[in-house]
């Protein structure tokens, strides 16, 4: 995992490798997902930047007070909120991503008048308390409990909250040469949303990887096939450690994982879809493998199933 190097209010902070640091979310706190820093010899390189500006800025704090270096470039792997909220905490950077994630954040990520953006969170604030007090599942249920505390952080910092969108483009891949070492960005198409980016350190072999992977969480899933596409071509890289974008630093073997659960979606809804199995019942009679079980989201495996099912059936009818 790396050397603990800072534990602050949000996150954990792990040296990889000598200059290279791992912020790993503590849950219901406000950074939600994972974020990484890499000192590439003059200067520092984020990768994603939490989902409120608090974060940002302790994990700003953290990097530039280690390395005595200052940040120059912060890279958004996707549009969500969780991983570009604290955008504006670099405002003074320059911030990196693909020209489609950044028409997504511009589209998406869209603040409203403080008072109606307040009133609409604490709407939905209150409709996950109701969905936690009837959930039965344990697992959905602290998958709800910390959906409402991240949301919550959110909230208590909409007042002062900005959206600062990416301004520099890169397509397919960029390099990032430093004294200390060379680092490569790669966006291989849609997976988790239309457009995710990952970094990977050559010399340390060591993965960012977004939400490209996670640990152990049904994450939403916007492209199957460009799903398994992206992790087979991970699987070619050189890989020691990563940093998903939800979880624990893992060895390379959390790729597969994520492989095997893509895989096993995506062929039991072919398989439906051959067997003319209506998506109610191929949703109703699905066995979840025990691999799964334990697995967190709010929703379970039973949006994915849904998702992926209405992807063939749309491409069957293209």
């Amino acid at each position: 995992m790396g050397e603990l190097r800072a534990e602050t209010d949000y996150f954990h902070l792990y040296e990889m490798a000598a200059g290279i640091f791992a912020a790993v979310a503590k849950p219901g706190t406000g950074a939600w997902s994972n974020a990484g820093v890499v000192d590439l010899g003059e200067e520092l390189l984020v990768f994603d930047s939490f989902s409120t500006p608090s974060a940002a800025q302790e994990l700003r704090n953290q990097a530039e007070k280690l390395t005595g270096k200052k940040v120059k470039h912060l890279i958004n792997s996707h549009y969500h909120g969780d991983h570009v909220f604290g955008n504006q905490v670099f405002e003074d950077a320059a911030i990196i991503s693909t020209s489609l994630t950044r028409q997504l954040f511009e589209e998406q990520n869209v603040l409203k008048e403080i008072a109606v953006e307040q009133a609409e969170m604490a709407h939905y604030l209150l409709s996950l308390e109701h969905q936690i007090k009837a959930a039965e599942n344990p697992v959905i249920r602290a998958s709800l409990i910390n959906q409402s505390e991240e949301m919550a952080r959110v909230k208590e910092e909409l007042p002062h909250m900005k959206m600062v969108l990416p301004t520099v483009a890169f397509e397919d891949s960029r390099i990032f040469q430093g004294s200390k070492r060379t680092v490569e960005l790669h966006c291989l198409g849609g997976a988790h949303t239309p457009s995710d980016s990952f970094l990977y350190l050559p010399e340390e072999k060591i993965l960012f990887a977004g939400d490209i992977v996670t640990e152990a969480l049904h994450l939403p899933i916007y492209d199957p096939d460009g799903f398994l596409k992206t992790l087979e071509a991970l699987k070619t890289f050189e890989i020691d450690a990563v940093l998903p974008g939800h979880g624990a630093i893992h060895s390379v073997k959390i790729i597969e994982a994520m492989h095997d659960y893509l895989l096993l979606l995506s062929d039991s809804a072919k398989q439906a879809h051959d067997e003319k199995v209506a998506l109610e019942e191929y949703v109703a009679e699905f066995l979840l493998p025990e691999a799964y079980a334990k697995w967190r989201g709010t929703n379970g495996i039973q949006r994915n199933l849904k998702t992926v099912y209405n992807f063939y059936e749309a491409k069957e009818k293209e």
